[in-house]
């Protein structure tokens, strides 16, 4: 682990730093990198909302081409997806001597970003959404993340890449050395498997086994949905002890013998059969042909997602909680 003490943000003086993206990880790393007083540069679409925003910001805005001939360290900060695309625009201005930073290590795992052998190539990655990076750093703190270097031209990239985490905050609270073969695989494996999509996939089946059962569908959302922020907050504070401490004995208990029987061997072997989807890279090429074939099954699981009964009643519930802000 790394902390404040072991980057030198003296590294990053009298270099131009060129973030490529200004949503939701992009507007956070360039106000916090300028606050820490770093040269600061953004590269968004032409006309765009974003480029309006950075402008507003007060930042300098260019293309991807303009920004990365003016740059010494390029952030591509843009959805993966658009990854080769924006990185194309910048490759006649990758030249030798520069760095190429990612938060993600998808593009260069699974080579869809080649750089040239004679630039950095480095990853930081922020444990957490943009917003909470800005805002975390403006209250004097800021989230863990991981480190890594994929090419080190310079001889100095991973001291390069804790300056950069620096200025971002992210030294404050702690940064891991890892690889981009790591961080990529375990962060599509946390995604899919409880993060976003097993904790989606157990909420609905257990609120449409209640509602099946007659029970009310607001009863069921405050159970299965409602409460687990909870929860999460208790794993987050303390960890699984903690939360079993602060629960009843009876929800303990409970959680003891049949938590084992929803999460058994079969859902581990699942498991087991998603992690080698990642590692073999049959994952990686099932969503980068997605979206070269417009991203149709895509838009049609997100709609169908968007129109479960658990969607509606929420909705209606959450209108009733004022201290809840809209998003």
């Amino acid at each position: 682990m790394y902390y404040d003490k072991d980057a030198d943000l003296g590294l990053l003086s009298g270099k131009t730093i060129g973030i490529v993206g200004y949503g939701s990880q992009g507007h956070a790393h360039a106000l916090n990198l300028r606050d820490s007083g770093c040269s600061v540069v953004v590269a968004e679409a032409k006309g765009s909302g974003a480029w309006k925003e950075a402008k507003k910001a007060g930042f300098k805005v260019g293309t991807a081409e303009e920004t990365a001939k003016e740059a010494d360290l390029m952030t591509l900060l843009v959805p993966d997806n658009l990854h080769p695309v924006v990185y194309r625009q910048m490759e006649k201005g990758m030249t030798k001597g520069k760095m190429l930073m990612f938060a993600h290590g998808f593009n260069i795992h699974y080579n869809q970003v080649v750089p040239p052998p004679d630039v950095d190539v480095a990853m930081v990655a922020p444990k957490c959404p943009g917003h909470m990076l800005r805002q975390t750093y403006t209250e004097g703190s800021g989230p863990p993340a991981l480190v890594a270097v994929h090419q080190d031209a310079s001889g100095k990239a991973k001291k390069i890449a804790l300056a950069y985490a620096k200025g971002i905050g992210c030294t404050r609270a702690g940064v891991l050395d890892t690889t981009f073969a790591e961080e990529t695989e375990t962060d599509l494996f946390g995604e899919q498997t409880v993060l976003c999509g097993g904790v989606s996939c157990l909420v609905k089946a257990a609120f449409e086994t209640l509602v099946e059962a007659g029970y009310q569908p607001e009863v069921a959302y405050f159970e299965c949905m409602h409460e687990l922020k909870l929860i999460v907050d208790l794993f987050y504070q303390g960890g699984l002890s903690y939360m079993n401490y602060s629960v009843s004995d009876t929800a303990e208990y409970g959680g003891y013998v049949s938590g084992p029987r929803v999460i058994d061997d079969c859902a581990k072997g699942a498991m087991m059969q998603i992690l080698a989807e990642i590692q073999d890279g049959s994952f990686a090429t099932r969503w980068i042909l997605e979206n070269q074939a417009g991203r149709s099954s895509f838009y049609r699981l997100r709609e169908m997602e968007q129109s479960h009964q658990i969607e509606a009643v929420g909705k209606k519930l959450r209108d009733m909680m004022p201290w809840l802000k809209k998003k």
